[in-house]
């Protein structure tokens, strides 16, 4: 009950910018120390004490020329409000998003091949230097929705230089060069084709989805295999099954190993490009906007073309 015969708790609810303002009156046993310390002027915290006495009802200061005391009732009243402020601030600081530090988890989805061969090296280094993250990785070549099954950052693949319209925030990451792959076997068992002419009369291997023979063969001429994983692609071009389209990363080191050989590099098959997404925010978490960074330098070191 206050002074005026009234039940507090049936009041309006209590600003409680006016209790943090208490809390650092009473810790400081001064009004113009506490105005220091929360960088206000001291009229405004005189204010904001009247405002809050004349709420409750009580005197929670007596002052005097030299000194500010908690009364009574402002004492009762700063031992239950200050361990709830301060667990308050703990708890707002230490949101993921808040901190200085990336932190918290972050769900990234990536296509087979890319999350396989690129995300490795790169999550480890991020994981590295940014201890505070759990980063998962989800690796499909389906087409995730971000918001509904709540990812962070997903990779994607587009023909050309454009994505297919999309609400997602899109950063173009790297070019993506496709070329064509046979296996040192096959070639020496079927020939090396250099010419579109003499490419139709070898047997295809193709990524469904990722066609690119329209320029270089008859429309009605249909691949050898057909599949829809490209590290089955990579190997049955290993095993000797044919020619192949492959992206240029993939096979880098096969290249140098020559387990792969590249066949007709002058004929042009096209690229894509390799863009990181994530869903529209007005407020991008830091562990997002990090990998983002940390990605982008990465491949500036390590490019895929």
């Amino acid at each position: 009950m206050n002074r005026n015969g009234k039940s507090v708790a049936q009041d309006a609810p209590i600003d409680l910018n006016l209790l943090s303002m208490f809390i650092g009156v009473a810790e400081a046993h001064s009004f113009s120390d506490a105005a220091r310390s929360l960088e206000v002027r001291r009229s405004s915290v005189s204010r904001a004490i009247a405002a809050l006495e004349r709420s409750l009802g009580v005197q929670l200061f007596s002052r005097t020329t030299r000194k500010v005391a908690l009364t009574t009732a402002g004492a009762a009243l700063a031992s239950k409000v200050g361990p709830l402020l301060a667990a308050l601030r703990e708890s707002l600081g230490a949101l993921p998003e808040r901190e200085d530090v990336p932190s918290g988890r972050l769900r990234i989805s990536a296509p087979n091949d890319l999350g396989a061969m690129v995300l490795p090296a790169i999550v480890t280094a991020f994981s590295q230097r940014y201890p505070g993250v759990q980063v998962e990785v989800l690796l499909s070549n389906r087409v995730v929705d971000l918001v509904a099954e709540r990812f962070d950052l997903a990779l994607r693949v587009a023909p050309g230089s454009r994505l297919k319209d999309s609400s997602l925030v899109a950063r173009k990451v790297s070019e993506l060069e496709l070329q064509l792959f046979a296996s040192p076997t096959y070639l020496a068992r079927e020939g090396t084709p250099r010419t579109p002419e003499e490419l139709a009369a070898h047997a295809w291997v193709v990524f469904r989805g990722m066609d690119f023979r329209a320029p270089l063969l008859p429309p009605k001429q249909k691949p050898r295999l057909l599949c829809d994983d490209i590290f089955f692609l990579y190997q049955a071009l290993k095993a000797g099954a044919g020619v192949g389209g492959l992206p240029g990363y993939l096979a880098r080191d096969d290249l140098a190993r020559g387990t792969l050989v590249r066949v007709a590099p002058r004929l042009a098959l096209g690229a894509g490009t390799l863009f990181l997404v994530h869903p529209p925010s007005q407020h991008v978490p830091r562990k997002v906007s990090a990998f983002t960074g940390f990605f982008v330098d990465h491949l500036a070191r390590f490019p895929l073309v």
